[in-house]
C-alpha cells in the first residue's frame, strides 16, 4: 500500500492517457501517465538535491495546480512526508506549521513567496524545482508505503495553534479502497479537484482517483463562472463540493443544467446539507448520482457514505434517510457514546467514536492530545450524532458548537437549518453568546435573500417564524445580519470568526 502505485499501474495500462491537467491562468496544461510517472521521478531526484530523504518534511505552500500534485507523488516517491499548508494562512501562521513540522524545504508558489520571506530554511519555488527535475535523472521509486507517514495535514486553528494530523500510505490507501467498495470508481472518469489539497477532501480525492488510473483535473480556487466553464467545456464527471459551493454555482447566473450535464457524481460534506438546497441540486442534476460522505482529517476520508439510492429512492426518502450521512464503511466501526464512553441506545445523542484502518495515529508532536483524541483503541471525533435501528448515522452537530442554554441543550446545526426556510433568508450561521442568566443565549446571524432588507426581518417576526418548528428556548433571542459568513478555504462557516464580528 503505496500512494505512487496508481502511477505504475497506468503506466503499464495506458501511458497516453491523460492523468492531469490544470486549467485557469494561463495555458491549459495536461500530463499523460508516462510524463505525470516521469516528471514525478525527476522531480523527487530534485528534492533528494535539496537534501531531503526518506522521512524528512516536505512543507508545500500552493493552489490547486499540476506543480502541486507533481510535488506531492514526488514526496511520496521518495519516501519524504508532505505538508501541504493552507493557502489563506498568514505569514506566522505558515511559519508555525513549518517550524512545527520540522520541514527540511519548502516548495512555494510564486504568488505566495511573500509569506516564506525570513523563514530559516531552503525555500524553493515550483518553476526552479521543475528546472532542477529537468536537468537530473529521474530516481528510482523507494515505493515507501504501509505504516509510513505520507503526510501531514494541519487541521483547527481557529481556537489556537493548528494541530498536524498523521496520516500514513495505508490511512489513505483504505479510505480510498473503502469508498470504492461503496461506490465504483470508475478509470474513465473525470474529478475536478476544486476541493483544496491542502485538506483531506482534496487530496483523498486525488489519491483515489490515481489509484485506479482516472483523469484529475485541478482548479486553483472555487469561483462558480469558472466552475461552469471547465465542467462545459473539459466533461467533468466528478466532483466534491460542499454545500455552500453547491449554492454559489446554482446561484450564479449562468447556471444550467444543460452546462453541467457531464457530471454524473456529486459528493457532498464538510458541512450540513440543507434540505432546500439539496432538493434544488437533484432537481438540477435528475440523472446524477448524489452521496454524502462523512469523515475527518483525523480518518484520511470517509468512514461511512450515504449512497445514492437513500437520495431519490421514495421508502427511503419516507424513512428519513435523506438527511443521514450512511452506514459503517468497510473496515470501519461507529458507535455513539456517552461522556463515559458507555455505549447510548439508537436514537439518543452522543458522541460519535470511530475506529479502523484509516483512522490517523495522532497529532504531531503532541502525545497528550493524541490521547485525549485516541481511548481505549477510538478516535473520539468531537461530533454530536444519533444511530437509528438499522446503523444509519445521523450528525447533529459539533460537540463544541452545541449551545447550553438554561440547562438545556441547542444543537446549532438545528436551528439553522429552520432559520433557512425563511423566504427572506438565504444563508444562516447560529452562535452562543453569553447570557447572565441563561449561560448561554441563541444567536442568529443571516445573510439576506436577494432583494430582501433588514428592516423586513425584525428579531421578533424570525422568532415566531422559529417558534413554528422549535421548541422557545431554541429560538433566537439575538439577531445580526451580514452581507457574507467568514468562511474557511474548505468552505465552512468560521464561527470564531463570527463571534469575533458579531461582539465587534
Amino acid at each position: 500500500m503505496y500512494l505512487t502505485q496508481g502511477l505504475h499501474r497506468s503506466l503499464q495500462r495506458h501511458p497516453e492517457k491523460t492523468a492531469l491537467s490544470h486549467v485557469g491562468e494561463g495555458p491549459e496544461r495536461h500530463h499523460t501517465f508516462a510524463q505525470l510517472l516521469h516528471d514525478t521521478a525527476c522531480h523527487a531526484a530534485a528534492l533528494q538535491a535539496q537534501g531531503v530523504q526518506a522521512g524528512d518534511r516536505v512543507a508545500l505552500l500552493a493552489p490547486n495546480n499540476d506543480w502541486l500534485v507533481r510535488a506531492l507523488f514526488a514526496c511520496w516517491w521518495l519516501g519524504a512526508v508532505a505538508c501541504p499548508l493552507n493557502v489563506r494562512w498568514s505569514a506566522p501562521e505558515v511559519a508555525y506549521a513549518v517550524d512545527d513540522c520540522g520541514a527540511k524545504v519548502l516548495v512555494v508558489d510564486e504568488g505566495l513567496a511573500p509569506l516564506a520571506q525570513g523563514l530559516p530554511l531552503p525555500v524553493i519555488d515550483f518553476t526552479a524545482l521543475a528546472k532542477a527535475a529537468r536537468a537530473l535523472a529521474p530516481l528510482p521509486d523507494l515505493r515507501v508505503g504501509g505504516d509510513e507517514l505520507a503526510a501531514i495535514l494541519y487541521t483547527g486553528g481557529t481556537t489556537g495553534r493548528s494541530k498536524g494530523v498523521m496520516l500514513s500510505h495505508a490511512n489513505f490507501w483504505t479510505a480510498s479502497m473503502t469508498r470504492g467498495a461503496e461506490l465504483n470508481n470508475a478509470p474513465d472518469s473525470v474529478a475536478l479537484l476544486v476541493a483544496p489539497l491542502f485538506h483531506v477532501a482534496g487530496l483523498g480525492r486525488l489519491v483515489g482517483q490515481t489509484l485506479v488510473g482516472g483523469r484529475c483535473l485541478t482548479l486553483a480556487q472555487f469561483k462558480p463562472t469558472s466552475v461552469l466553464d471547465v465542467v462545459e467545456r473539459q466533461g467533468i464527471t466528478d466532483v466534491i463540493l460542499v454545500p455552500t459551493m453547491l449554492q454559489a454555482l446554482m446561484d450564479d447566473p449562468g447556471f444550467s443544467p444543460a452546462r453541467v450535464r457531464s457530471i454524473d457524481r456529486i459528493a457532498f460534506g464538510a458541512a450540513p446539507m440543507p434540505t432546500d438546497l439539496l432538493q434544488r441540486a437533484l432537481q438540477a442534476w435528475p440523472h446524477a448520482e448524489f452521496f454524502q460522505a462523512y469523515g475527518l482529517t483525523e480518518t484520511a476520508g470517509a468512514v461511512c457514505i450515504n449512497l445514492p439510492p437513500n437520495h431519490r429512492d421514495p421508502v427511503a426518502l419516507a424513512q428519513g434517510r435523506l438527511n443521514s450521512v450512511g452506514r459503517a464503511g468497510l473496515g470501519s466501526e461507529i458507535r455513539i457514546v456517552d461522556e463515559h464512553g458507555r455505549d447510548l441506545p439508537p436514537g439518543q445523542v452522543g458522541e460519535v467514536v470511530v475506529r479502523g484502518p484509516m483512522v490517523t495515529r495522532g497529532y504531531w508532536k503532541l502525545p497528550q492530545a493524541s490521547a485525549e483524541a485516541l481511548r481505549d483503541g477510538w478516535f473520539h471525533t468531537g461530533d454530536a450524532g444519533r444511530m437509528d435501528a438499522q446503523g444509519y448515522l445521523f450528525i447533529v452537530d459539533r460537540l463544541k458548537d452545541m449551545i447550553i442554554t438554561g440547562g438545556e441543550n441547542v444543537y446549532c446545526a438545528e436551528v439553522e437549518g429552520v432559520l433557512r426556510t425563511h423566504p427572506l433568508v438565504s444563508q444562516a450561521a447560529v452562535i452562543g453568546l453569553p447570557d447572565p442568566h441563561w449561560g448561554e443565549r441563541v444567536h442568529a446571524v443571516v445573510v439576506l435573500a436577494d432583494g430582501a432588507a433588514a428592516e423586513q426581518l425584525p428579531l421578533p417576526a424570525l422568532r415566531d417564524w422559529c417558534r413554528d418548528h422549535l421548541a422557545g428556548y431554541k429560538c433566537p433571542r439575538g439577531l445580526s445580519v451580514l452581507p457574507a459568513l467568514p468562511l474557511s478555504a474548505a468552505g465552512k462557516v468560521l464561527k470564531t470568526v463570527l463571534r469575533q464580528q458579531v461582539a465587534a
